[in-house]
């Protein structure tokens, strides 16, 4: 009996670290769901995966909500399952009310915290790119460091015009400019992470814009003559990271150095000019680098669309398809078959086309799409 009881007393201690490391955080949430045909059990399944999901995005502390992108629930009930089952270790019902047939409940849940970052980033948005450019530039009185400035905005604006969306960290308050310059000259990417998982993006545009003033107005340059206005060069150090969809890994795309310089009255006007520059300058290398990380990252999806009957509707449908961000090539194989080449997760791909209004999706499969084609958009 003794050796019995020192067998399960070793047992305790081998696992003792293991349960201490697993940390669940308990939170309220809460969820909602249409009642169908008076089936209010069914209802109350699906409001509570919901308030489950919700736990799980406020324990991950993420600044996008799954449902602000993935409008028909059927499309995320899988992974809800799958991530939310596994990482919501208990919950209990707080709560439940009927107001127009929509059930909504109350839940208290536990999350482990540890995992609850890698479930939500399986809903990651594909064409998200998180953007943090600090500069310190010229003031009137005295240096100022802007985390939005001219620069920054106009990257962003030229990256929007290429149909990507752009999630600006500066005003979310998400990270400061001294933990960016530590990751650019360390070049280290786990402080990165939290902003992978916070924006819901795996691509990051980091970096850290100086000047210095290479001549000032009224500086002797020599023969006589004093310098007519300031010359301002501005310098950007900046590094492109992405999450390698195969290792979950997060890479360095590249990195590099750029500068450009303006002329200008006020050693301000002179800075603003040289980021405008700069700006335009770095946009074909960037939207280079994303290119070939989206061919890098593409996987092959079938795409079976029914209701295409002529040649008119194939051509029709091919553009509707290659219109979606980050969709890289429409190939067809026979009337109403495709295979559309697509980074990361399906899930993604079905969302994308449905919310062009013209497609109903009758099918899903990670590598197979099976829609039903209803016509052109109102």
């Amino acid at each position: 009996m003794k050796a019995v009881s020192s067998f399960v007393l070793i047992l305790l201690a081998c696992f003792a670290p293991f349960v201490a490391s697993v940390e669940a955080k308990c939170v309220d949430a809460g969820g909602e769901a249409a009642i169908i045909n008076e089936d209010v059990p069914s209802a109350k399944m699906e409001a509570v995966a919901r308030a489950k999901w919700a736990a799980v995005e406020q324990v991950a502390g993420t600044e996008v909500k799954a449902g602000s992108f993935v409008q028909n629930f059927t499309l995320v009930e899988d992974v809800i399952k799958t991530q939310a089952g596994g990482v919501v270790k208990s919950y209990r019902v707080l709560g439940e009310s009927v107001k127009d047939d929509i059930l909504q409940v109350r839940i208290n849940a536990c999350v482990e915290t540890s995992q609850a970052r890698e479930a939500v980033s399986q809903l990651g948005l594909n064409n998200a790119i998180a953007l943090f450019i600090p500069a310190r530039k010229p003031g009137r009185h005295g240096d100022e460091f802007e985390e939005t400035n001219i620069l920054s905005e106009t990257l962003i604006a030229k990256i929007l015009e290429q149909g990507y969306r752009v999630v600006d960290v500066a005003p979310t308050r998400a990270v400061d400019a001294r933990e960016i310059e530590r990751a650019v000259r360390s070049g280290s990417t786990f402080p990165l992470r939290s902003l992978i998982y916070k924006f819901l993006s795996n691509l990051i545009i980091i970096g850290k814009v100086d000047y210095t003033i290479s001549t000032r107005k009224g500086e002797d340059i020599g023969y006589g003559l004093s310098m007519p206005f300031n010359n301002v060069t501005v310098r950007l150090n900046y590094r492109i990271l992405a999450k390698n969809n195969k290792t979950g890994q997060i890479e360095i795309l590249a990195t590099g150095t750029e500068e450009a310089r303006a002329l200008a009255n006020s050693k301000e006007d002179a800075a603003a000019k040289a980021m405008q520059e700069l700006a335009e300058n770095l946009t074909p290398a960037l939207l280079d680098k994303i290119g070939q990380y989206i061919q890098g990252n593409t996987r092959r999806v079938a795409l079976r669309v029914e209701g295409v009957r002529d040649l008119e509707t194939v051509l029709e449908v091919k553009a509707l398809l290659q219109s979606i961000v980050w969709v890289s090539a429409v190939e067809e194989k026979e009337m109403g078959s495709f295979v559309v080449s697509y980074p990361e997760n399906t899930l993604y791909l079905a969302n994308s086309i449905q919310q062009k209004g013209n497609f109903k999706l009758v099918n899903f499969s990670p590598y197979s799409l099976v829609l039903q084609y209803t016509g052109s958009g109102q």
